[in-house]
């Protein structure tokens, strides 16, 4: 078995020599992401003079204790920035080479400013409906974000056809070898682009061709819309020529396997239950691919009966988490379609999260091959 430092190497040669990207196209929501830190103490009133609330944990106390009381959270706007999960996912890949075309919620007919830089790094951007807002709290071991989903829901495929004919959409769609359809949890119009998409376009094209999903997280959803979704990517599974990969964190990842009734892991590592999981998850779905990543690294497993474990480099002083997942799931998509083997996959996806946690931006191809050359510890964590 290859250790860690041998398959980042490998994956670093291996991108190397891979042939050029091909085209993605990604889709389809929008969302202007506001990040705040919320403020435990202050030593002043300026605006750097206080101390933040670290964790989550230290976060629900405060709220818990004032229950049957009031309290005050203090927030700290850090900053503005473009985001939602297609945003984030295509900016990863661009940033990466790949010529991206985004379809989405970025703004009514034009683009809204707040995404021009995004959509500078794309080949072609259409914007199809006004984006959504995020409230991201972040804290050093994770992130809260409650979201106001209003506009993204004027995003159906009616919607994207009365835009897009769907002859246009088609000769998109054969120019590319990765598409990816993100943020099913909070769009109510994904299931119909999925169908849409599957019926009046993947029918009638040539090629072969990976769809990247990732659900978002599913909490709010009722376990007959996750059976349903699931049942729709096994479908979709089956067009020609397309080969689907589920890309899922830990707690998503059990709320499928409660769904689909599947044993829940034993108490162990997050490597254990990551891994557990996507081997069953996969068999269940019947998919091609499905990837587990929690905070500790990602695992994967894939209709070969290949299945493997990379431990991620985890920081304890993450400048930027809110995309992190979406980064992820750029690097492991841009690695898959290059025709890396899984484990390389997973030491990419985790190298292009790393970097962009520690720069607070997408990483280029330099700097993930700098990043995977000298890859951190799993933890740095004191």
């Amino acid at each position: 078995m290859r250790t860690r430092d041998d398959i980042a190497a490998s994956a670093r040669h291996s991108l190397a020599s891979a042939p050029p990207a091909g085209s993605a196209l990604i889709g389809f929501d929008g969302f202007v992401d506001s990040i705040v830190r919320l403020v435990a103490s202050r030593s002043g009133m300026g605006p750097h003079e206080y101390s933040p609330i670290r964790t989550i944990p230290e976060f629900a106390a405060r709220c818990h204790n004032a229950a049957g009381r009031s309290t005050n959270i203090e927030r700290v706007s850090i900053e503005d920035r473009f985001g939602g999960n297609g945003p984030l996912l295509a900016a990863g890949l661009a940033a990466l080479g790949v010529p991206v075309t985004y379809i989405g919620a970025v703004g009514h007919r034009t683009v809204e400013p707040i995404f021009q830089p995004f959509a500078s790094r794309c080949q072609r951007v259409f914007p199809i409906a006004p984006s959504s807002n995020t409230l991201c709290l972040e804290f050093d071991d994770g992130k809260i974000m409650i979201n106001d989903t209003a506009n993204v829901q004027q995003v159906t495929w009616e919607r994207l056809t009365s835009i897009i004919p769907t002859k246009d959409l088609a000769a998109i769609v054969q120019q590319c070898s990765l598409l990816g359809v993100v943020n099913w949890s909070l769009l109510g119009g994904v299931p119909g682009l999925l169908e849409g998409l599957r019926t009046h376009v993947l029918a009638g094209l040539t090629g072969d061709r990976r769809l990247f999903v990732d659900i978002s997280d599913p909490a709010k959803r009722t376990d007959a819309d996750i059976a349903s979704m699931l049942s729709l990517l096994t479908s979709l599974n089956t067009s020609p020529g397309l080969r689907v990969t589920l890309g899922l964190n830990l707690s998503e990842a059990e709320r499928l396997a409660r769904v689909l009734s599947l044993p829940q892991p034993h108490a162990g590592s997050p490597a254990d239950a990551a891994l557990s999981l996507a081997v069953a998850l996969r068999a269940a779905s019947r998919l091609d691919t499905v990837v587990v990543h929690p905070r500790e690294g990602a695992a994967a497993s894939a209709a070969a009966g290949h299945a493997h474990w990379f431990d991620g480099p985890l920081t304890g002083s993450p400048r930027l988490s809110t995309g992190a997942g979406d980064h992820f799931n750029a690097g492991f998509a841009f690695a898959q379609t290059r025709g890396l083997p899984l484990d390389e996959c997973l030491a990419v996806g985790c190298a292009v999260s790393g970097a962009y946690v520690r720069d607070a931006a997408s990483p280029d191809q330099r700097r993930l091959a700098s990043f995977l050359e000298n890859l951190p510890p799993p933890s740095d964590f004191a």
